[in-house]
């Protein structure tokens, strides 16, 4: 038995480089993409969430961005888009793009991206990190009536960051032939994160495990009124 006052063990403090390169290794247990993880390694994660939290931009959760919106999981972020199987030539849609992240990550993997943000202060202060970090071949749009943007359709992939109650008929109808979106299905609270898939003989949706997300806005999605609710 022993005496005297007892002591907490000192906590060691990482650096965002020592932080990240743990996240990583973390990660790669699961996700098994190269590429994906190479880009994680590329992004600075912490020029995309505010100056008091930025010490915590490589722990495996999500954090707010204001606007009762965050900037997803990592390894959530790892998972959705070792699903979409980038090889590099492919135009993407980041619909939701928030932060910005998700959108810098893409265009370390794939060829063009257009991303698509509700809330038009998120879509200032995204604009402005990604092009201090120097990502100048694509902008960060402010969303419409119509989910996703059409305009720029069809895309290779589409990879939503808020949920939605059932798969859009109108984001399946941006998918060209051969093209995979993931986008996470359900109500309040929880969902399941689903993979569809346009091929030659039709949609084909497979389920790939529960997730969390904010709600999507828009037709085919919830109403800001719903969001009240949930």
């Amino acid at each position: 038995m022993t005496t005297g006052d007892s002591k907490e063990a000192p906590r060691v403090l990482l650096s965002l480089e020592e932080a990240r390169d743990l996240l990583l290794r973390s990660l790669a247990v699961d996700i098994k993409d190269t590429r994906v993880l190479e880009a994680m390694r590329s992004v600075p994660r912490e020029r995309f969430v505010e100056a008091d939290l930025q010490a915590h931009a490589y722990s495996d959760r999500p954090l707010p961005i204001g606007f009762d919106q965050t900037i997803s999981q990592p390894r959530m972020i790892a998972i959705m888009l070792q699903e979409l199987a980038l090889e590099g030539d492919e135009r993407v849609l980041d619909l939701g793009s928030g932060s910005g992240y998700q959108a810098a990550l893409l265009a370390e993997l794939a060829r063009d991206i257009v991303a698509v943000e509700l809330v038009p202060e998120l879509v200032e202060r995204s604009r402005r990190v990604l092009l201090d970090l120097g990502y100048k071949k694509f902008i960060v749009h402010q969303a419409g009536e119509e989910l996703g943007w059409p305009a720029s359709a069809p895309y290779d992939a589409i990879v939503v960051a808020a949920a939605a109650p059932r798969v859009p008929m109108s984001l399946i109808d941006q998918l060209a032939e051969g093209g995979r979106m993931v986008i996470p299905v359900g109500g309040r609270g929880r969902q399941e994160l689903m993979l569809v898939e346009q091929t030659s003989e039709g949609v084909r949706i497979s389920r790939r495990g529960g997730c969390g997300f904010v709600p999507l806005i828009g037709k085919e999605a919830f109403g800001r009124s719903d969001i009240l609710s949930l």
